[in-house]
């Protein structure tokens, strides 16, 4: 709270709320401050000095935004706020240092209210209509002012979010009918032909063979898998970077998940008739990671890896035991590449690259798996290569043995 102490030392002079010396004394809760300020205020009482002043005593714990205006290190602290300049006393012996400034602030006092007094007197002799002149300023009014325009500032920083959260809105309205599209219709094609040709009498396809039945039956469910993880991007994604990524980590064997997000991956790349290299040794150590999240950063980057290497480009997953504690794994591809500017851009929430602005996607996938690969205290990077295309790379613990 914000206390005030006027403080006059005559009886016959009147007390104003503008006192032309106006001090500041800054206070917190510690029992050893409290008995220095009581020292400072008795010293101050007893001041006979002929000047009125105005004190007000500030509490930092319950206004810190005025101990940063006035960018104070320590308290107790005395702050002559006028007149100009602005002084500031502190540590340990202000008392000491009061004694030594007290003159010479009265004489400042002296020379701000003659030059007042001076300055009225010519306006009342040229008889001239002028604008009012400012006058000094209260401690409370300046006090409050600064706790305003905190105000402002953290309003305006609510403000820039919510519109870049509104603007997120609307960017997801105006592309997830055509993201959500090319899956939907995948799988309704695979669920429509599976329902045409079945017998509802002898429980069978007709006119299907079983290596196509499975294969639609694989293909609906691929795809609704893919509708699943763009679902879970957005609503991740759309939390910000600041929410908690809950995992649950256990023992995992990451070499086989990658060889299995591959598997699930077989329609997308062979229909672009892309070669996959893999380079996964047998003797992989196990991770401690959350499957659910390591299928998902899989999932996303080669997905990516397929969208952007051309027909029959190529692409490769290594693994890589770096160290006694960290397992790397790679994902590369022979695409454009990733301009060196933009490298650290990527992994934040909603970037897009301009090439990628006609292609499908929110620009919030990588951000997504960054979270993940940090909240396994992971790192991820990306590399490109002179003769184009990229390689993605993130680590994981070893599992302890």
């Amino acid at each position: 709270m914000l206390k005030h102490d006027y403080m006059p030392v005559s009886q016959d002079q009147p007390i104003s709320s503008e006192a032309p010396l106006q001090l500041l004394l800054f206070v917190d809760g510690r029992p050893k401050s409290r008995q220095q300020v009581q020292r400072i205020r008795a010293y101050l009482t007893e001041l006979k000095t002929g000047y009125q002043f105005e004190l007000q005593i500030i509490d930092v714990g319950q206004q810190p935004y005025m101990a940063e205006h006035f960018k104070l290190v320590a308290t107790p602290a005395l702050v002559k706020i006028h007149p100009e300049p602005r002084q500031i006393i502190a540590g340990s012996n202000i008392i000491g240092q009061l004694k030594n400034w007290w003159p010479r602030w009265q004489t400042a006092v002296d020379t701000y209210v003659q030059l007042q007094e001076d300055l009225q007197e010519r306006l009342d002799e040229s008889d001239r209509v002028v604008a009012p002149q400012p006058t000094i300023n209260s401690v409370a009014a300046s006090a409050e002012l600064i706790r305003l325009s905190d105000e402002i500032f953290r309003l305006k920083q609510e403000k820039e979010k919510l519109q870049e959260q509104l603007q997120f809105k609307d960017r997801v309205i105006a592309v997830l009918a055509h993201d959500l599209r090319n899956p939907l219709t995948a799988a309704a094609i695979a669920i429509e032909t599976l329902q045409s040709n079945y017998n509802i009498e002898t429980g069978q396809f007709q006119r299907l063979k079983p290596a196509m039945t499975a294969h639609l039956l694989k293909q609906a469910r691929n795809q609704t898998k893919i509708i699943d993880r763009m679902i879970t991007d957005l609503l991740q994604g759309g939390r910000g970077n600041d929410t908690e990524l809950p995992i649950v980590p256990q023992k995992m064997a990451i070499g086989k998940l990658c060889l299995d997000v591959l598997e699930e991956l077989r329609d997308r790349y062979n229909a672009k008739s892309q070669h996959i290299e893999t380079d996964i040794p047998k003797d992989l150590p196990f991770v401690y990671g959350d499957p659910e999240r390591i299928h998902q950063v899989l999932m996303n980057l080669l997905d990516n890896a397929i969208k952007y290497t051309p027909i029959a480009g190529k692409i490769s997953v290594t693994g890589l035991h770096r160290t006694s504690q960290k397992v790397q794994i790679s994902i590369g591809d022979t695409g454009p590449g990733i301009p060196l500017e933009n490298r650290d851009q990527i992994f934040e929430n909603h970037f897009r690259l301009q090439r990628d602005e006609g292609t499908e996607g929110y620009g919030i996938g990588l951000c997504v798996c960054q979270r993940i690969i940090r909240a396994h205290y992971g790192q991820i990077w990306v590399d490109s290569v002179p003769n184009g295309g990229s390689w993605f790379h993130f680590t994981l613990p070893v599992y302890p043995s």
